[in-house]
């Protein structure tokens, strides 16, 4: 499971359709309806929120959104009614990483892509995110 921070704006199609798959999962995760994936680190920043299940549906509104401005269609009527309407802070180190990290399986996954985005120095992030200062997450799995 990998909730990107980046803005969806930048995954290939392979990677957009992932996240939506795996952000319901969380939502799912969250709303207590499966026994898996509960204490997945990529969890970890939403479950330290006052409304963790309104922060996910937050998060895939923003997801879903992106899939329209493709012309997918991703279902909305699966985001839970619930809206949290906060800002999530993340650091510079843990956003650099994820970069890094998409770069590298999109070089792979689909090199046109790739050749598109990889000259990028620092993505936009997900809209719900903030950037701050700070190293690597102590959850995110090096």
């Amino acid at each position: 499971m990998r909730i990107w921070t980046i803005h969806p704006k930048y995954l290939d199609a392979k990677g957009l359709v992932a996240l939506w798959r795996e952000t319901l999962l969380a939502q799912k995760v969250l709303r207590g309806l499966t026994k898996g994936y509960t204490n997945h680190p990529q969890l970890q920043r939403f479950k330290e929120l006052s409304d963790p299940v309104g922060a996910v549906a937050d998060y895939l509104r923003i997801v879903q959104q992106e899939a329209v401005n493709r012309g997918y269609n991703f279902d909305a009527g699966r985001i839970v009614q619930e809206s949290w309407g906060g800002m999530i802070q993340e650091t510079e180190g843990q956003v650099l990483y994820e970069w890094q990290h998409f770069l590298r399986k999109t070089q792979t996954r689909t090199p046109d892509h790739y050749e598109a985005i990889k000259e990028v120095p620092m993505p936009e992030l997900h809209p719900m995110f903030e950037l701050i200062d700070g190293e690597i997450r102590d959850w995110e799995r090096v």
